[in-house]
């Protein structure tokens, strides 16, 4: 059950003390429209910011969302990362910013930021309009300095206490068992000692971690003497090695002879050996947490091997530069900045992040190439959790690398359409056909991009004019891959400015044109006998709101269209001409075309297409009165489009299963389906959206509803699934069955 309301950071390891620390953020948050969490880097900010959040989500019945900002280089990403978190795909053309304030404006929830101390103008400015547009957002940042924010109300965090207080001590055994679950502190002298790093260490919980992480190769003792020795010796103010280390000193916060923090790092990065300190190097080019393959890709070259990394790595977990959730690897900020500083000082900044560019350039190919199979839904998240490093490599390629930057561009554009990053996925493929010349699949790729992204946002002119130069260099190029796509882009143009007829006949001829192994010149037979002459009118079931085919159900195919391992594009051109079948009334042809077109999305492991075919289904169904039969296909479309993250897919699929529900009598559960579908138009920025013809199944289902349960009982369940998280409204509409 998908019940999850927002979306907080899970705690991998024990939390130590602060309870003074949470008690004080409880108050403000209970109190306070925005309150900055502030302290010096290290200090553990970000664990309390997460545990102070979950022990207040109850408070918000719109959840807690989290939002990390320390992959940001810039701000150019910041709006969109905000918007991400709190489960905002916006496919208008309006401002990021006015769509995110609309988003909230209603809403009441918790929204943490985490690092924002490198983009405190931009946060700051960002946070002003969402607070006076938001009457019942509540802010939670996390940050070296305040913001400046108007209304901001500031707490900061000192460092674990040492004396007279366990907290720090505890922390140190805490982090020692974890790394070696028979430690312990019972041998004499070493409570003493390990009492005497913490305070050494001035209660510094990232410092601590660092030096508890060092016991493997020291005792605590040794540990001791160690740390004892480095930090009572005499800083040379002139030593470069030093005066690199003051980067991570916050001079606003904390006096400039404080060195701690600096000095434990420094200390933590000689315990490494020569390979992990490249490793942790050039690890920081990455954006996002990351995995074995990845930092082998990204990492490996002159003394570094695949298996050199590997192992690297592992030293680097050992010593808590790295963490490890079971899954994923991450670097905290504070390591990552330190890491950056000595990239900067190898001068292999520009290497690593060609290297950077090219794995990720080497990931969207894969990920291209395997979107029709049966690792497609797993290839799709990939692309949507890696979206900062895909936009830092593409950054990257078109200042050096053109034509690399515009085959990324063109193949990342679809899936980042399908997950809500229209923009990026629009601006990119701009940037990318302005940067240079470019032909061939390239080309057809990018102006297919951007066909798709304006058609998304509504931009009906923008998207038939890219269909057609999309097409002239298909047909140039004889690409036929580039004819379906281009012919997908225009029909779907079609079928929402209501043409079916032209959508259906173009769709048709494509796909006798493109059919696999048909000779030169050779008619093909794809869509011949299914759909009759093209552009014909169909038959009469169409101009009946809910038709009545007088079928009693799905027909037995003996045999069906279409080859196995078909393209993306030709499964998607197939789906127009299912479209356009059911937009002219064509029920008898279009029922046996979506069942094959569903079954051969099957076979492929394709989820994408083959959810739109069930929702065509769902619709053919309830226009044949057949409305269990609707239900049923309408959850299947959306527990796949659930799994792909489409919105827009959801909310199409919610009003149907609504029109379905209705028609069977369940005027409130309709409802409730039908207010959770209005949430989700929300979050995709537009009206109820679609083909024309779904504007009286709307209307039909409302009616139906009302009329089964009066208008006021109607009003309260159409409100209740309104206001529900979408993620809770989602997982109540997936329960089957009718309720009272």
């Amino acid at each position: 059950m998908m019940t999850q309301v927002g979306f907080l950071p899970d705690e991998t390891s024990s939390f130590v003390g602060r309870r003074a620390e949470l008690a004080r953020l409880d108050t403000a948050l209970a109190t306070r429209r925005m309150t900055t969490l502030i302290g010096p880097g290290g200090v553990g900010k970000t664990r309390l910011a997460v545990r102070a959040a979950r022990a207040a989500a109850d408070r918000y019945p719109d959840g807690a969302w989290w939002a990390d900002l320390s992959p940001l280089y810039d701000d150019a990403l910041l709006l969109p990362t905000v918007s991400d978190a709190v489960g905002l795909a916006d496919h208008t053309l309006r401002m990021p910013v006015e769509a995110l304030c609309e988003w909230l404006s209603d809403k009441r929830l918790l929204l943490v930021l985490d690092s924002a101390e490198h983009l405190r103008g931009p946060c700051s400015h960002l946070l002003a309009e969402l607070i006076t547009t938001s009457p019942g957002l509540t802010v939670l940042v996390t940050s070296r300095q305040p913001l400046d924010t108007r209304g901001e109300h500031v707490v900061r965090i000192q460092p674990l206490p040492v004396d007279g207080a366990p907290d720090a001590l505890r922390l140190f055994e805490d982090r020692l068992r974890a790394a070696d679950p028979h430690a312990d502190l019972e041998a004499p002298g070493d409570r003493a000692a390990a009492a005497d790093i913490c305070r050494r260490l001035e209660g510094i919980p990232l410092a601590i971690e660092l030096a508890a992480a060092g016991i493997g190769r020291h005792t605590v003792a040794q540990l001791a003497t160690r740390i004892g020795t480095r930090f009572d010796a005499p800083v040379d103010a002139e030593d470069l090695t030093a005066s690199r280390l003051d980067l991570l000193a916050d001079d606003s916060l904390w006096p400039r002879r404080h060195r701690t923090l600096r000095t434990t790092i420094g200390w933590s990065h000689e315990l490494c050996t020569p390979l992990e300190r490249l490793l942790w190097a050039r690890l920081t080019v990455l954006r996002t947490d990351f995995d074995e393959a990845t930092a082998r890709e990204v990492c490996t070259g002159g003394p570094l091997t695949p298996d050199a990394v590997d192992r690297a790595l592992q030293g680097l977990v050992a010593q808590s530069v790295v963490q490890w959730d079971g899954t994923r690897y991450r670097m905290l900020d504070t390591l990552r900045e330190y890491g950056r500083m000595w990239l900067t000082e190898l001068g292999e900044e520009r290497a690593a992040a060609d290297r950077h560019a090219r794995s990720f350039l080497g990931l969207a190919r894969r990920a291209h190439d395997g979107w029709t199979g049966p690792d497609q839904i797993s290839w799709y998240h990939r692309i949507s959790d890696t979206h900062l490093d895909l936009c830092a490599a593409l950054d990257h390629l078109l200042a050096h690398d053109v034509t690399a930057a515009q085959e990324m561009a063109g193949l990342v554009g679809f899936f980042w359409a399908c997950c809500g990053h229209l923009s990026e996925a629009r601006g990119y493929a701009q940037r990318a056909l302005g940067a240079g010349p470019v032909e061939g699949a390239h080309l057809t790729r990018l102006q297919w991009v951007l066909g798709v992204a304006a058609l998304l946002q509504g931009d009906f002119a923008t998207a038939e004019k890219y269909g057609a130069l999309c097409t002239a260099t298909a047909l140039y190029d004889r690409d036929d891959d580039g004819m379906l796509g281009a012919t997908y882009l225009s029909g779907l143009t079609q079928l929402m400015t209501g043409e079916p007829a032209a959508a259906l006949e173009a769709a048709e001829r494509v796909l006798r044109m493109t059919e696999p192994g048909r000779a030169e010149g050779e008619p093909g037979s794809s869509g011949e006998g299914m759909s009759g002459e093209p552009g014909a009118s169909g038959d009469s079931e169409g101009s009946r709101p809910y038709g009545g085919s007088g079928e009693a159900g799905e027909p037995e195919l003996s045999g069906e269209p279409g080859v196995p391992g078909e393209s993306a594009h030709r499964l998607r051109c197939r789906l127009i001409t299912v479209f356009a079948l059911t937009a002219l009334g064509r029920l008898t042809e279009s029922l046996p075309a979506a069942t094959a077109l569903r079954r051969s999305c099957e076979r492929g492991g394709e989820y994408w297409t083959r959810s739109y075919a069930d929702y065509q289904l769902a619709l053919i169904a309830l226009l044949q009165g057949r409305p269990e039969d609707s239900a049923a296909h309408a959850r299947d479309m959306l527990a796949g489009k659930h799994r792909l993250r489409d919105s827009f897919g959801i909310a199409l699929g919610l009003d149907i299963l609504a029109a379905a529900i209705a028609a069977q009598g369940a005027g409130a559960q309709a409802a409730r389906v039908y207010g959770t579908g209005h949430a989700y138009w929300r979050m995709v920025g537009h009206p109820q959206r679609g083909t024309p013809e779904l504007g009286a199944v709307r209307e039909n289902c409302e009616l139906q509803a009302r009329a089964a349960v009066g208008d006021e009982a109607y009003q309260l369940a159409f409100e209740r699934g309104q206001a529900d998280n979408a993620e809770v409204g989602l997982a109540a509409a997936l329960q089957s069955g009718l309720q009272p």
